[in-house]
């Protein structure tokens, strides 16, 4: 009798701790929980930081947890820090590829261990493994630039652009530029990978303006770079340059509302960026319909509306 009392114990016990490990049901693998990770390609970026903080606000509102990892720019960390986060045993992650092909491997580890993929801002290579992408119109950020390039040339000119082909959100604001201002007399006399860096493009503009001193216009792939394109002309003493980014971040704005070099940025916003990543999520965690690819409105920033805007800020 002692016996089956203690096998029956023994039964009800694992019962019990089966039922504690199951709990989270759709509410996810901590309880009534749901455990999000967070990957940007670098949390040393403003247009990150802001964006991180608008997913926080909305997943902590809602009662559940967000993990956030900060790579710098490294694939092999990014890669590893999210194989961390799936031991943690997260739900789901809100993802930016560091090189959008050389994120493969997470994404197949993702996969296998079922964990549903938000890819925000810039869309990874493989994108047969993410289950849904919010991000800017990118070509539109691209495109509106060199529109405005033209309207301020419309005899053309020899120009240089910073790019960086790692990062695709960067390679199609770059094909929208070129796509505005193919046709209207414009000669792209140097074009280099800018890391989407201040520093880095500082120093190459100052190549670029030894090398081609006869340049009338810049256009960086985000605002960081066309920031640090603009450190150069200053320094060069050159007022004949004019620059544009892409982002909308303050420190742009502010450049473009005193009037110097930097005349327009194709502005996204970090905030909707990251407040509809979360409206997606919660749509796939709750078994929802939901759209696999929701673009996130873009538009110029130049002179005659950056008051509008304000430079305090993001939009």
């Amino acid at each position: 009798m002692k016996r089956f009392l203690l096998v029956l114990s023994v039964v009800i016990l694992a019962l019990a701790l089966g039922a504690c490990n199951n709990s989270g049901g759709a509410g996810g693998s901590n309880g009534d929980q749901l455990v999000f990770g967070y990957t940007s390609m670098t949390q040393n970026n403003p247009f990150f930081q802001v964006l991180e903080e608008a997913i926080r606000e909305e997943v902590e509102a809602n009662g559940d947890r967000l993990i956030t990892t900060n790579p710098a720019m490294d694939v092999s960390l990014q890669i590893n820090q999210i194989e961390d986060m799936i031991a943690q045993g997260i739900d789901a992650i809100f993802l930016n590829p560091v090189d959008w092909e050389g994120i493969r491997p997470a994404l197949v580890m993702l996969e296998e261990a079922n964990i549903p993929i938000i890819n925000y801002d810039t869309e990874v290579k493989d994108f047969d493994y993410v289950t849904a992408y919010v991000g800017s119109d990118n070509m539109n950020a691209g495109r509106v630039a060199g529109q405005d390039l033209v309207e301020r040339f419309p005899d053309g000119g020899k120009i240089a652009v910073l790019d960086s082909p790692t990062m695709n959100s960067i390679n199609d604001r770059i094909a929208g530029f070129m796509e505005a201002i193919d046709g209207h007399g414009f000669e792209v006399v140097a074009q280099q990978d800018g890391r989407g860096d201040l520093e880095t493009s500082l120093g190459i503009t100052e190549d670029i303006l030894q090398a081609q001193p006869d340049i009338i216009a810049i256009m960086g792939g985000n605002d960081p770079t066309g920031l640090g394109a603009l450190a150069a002309v200053r320094a060069a003493n050159r007022t004949d340059i004019v620059i544009y980014g892409v982002d909308g971040s303050p420190d742009a704005k502010h450049a473009i509302s005193e009037g110097s070099s930097f005349v327009g940025t194709g502005a996204q916003s970090p905030i909707s960026i990251g407040k509809t990543s979360v409206e997606v999520a919660y749509k796939i965690m709750n078994d929802e319909d939901f759209e696999k690819n929701t673009p996130v409105e873009t538009f110029l920033i130049n002179a005659d509306n950056v008051d509008e805007y304000g430079t305090d800020g993001w939009q």
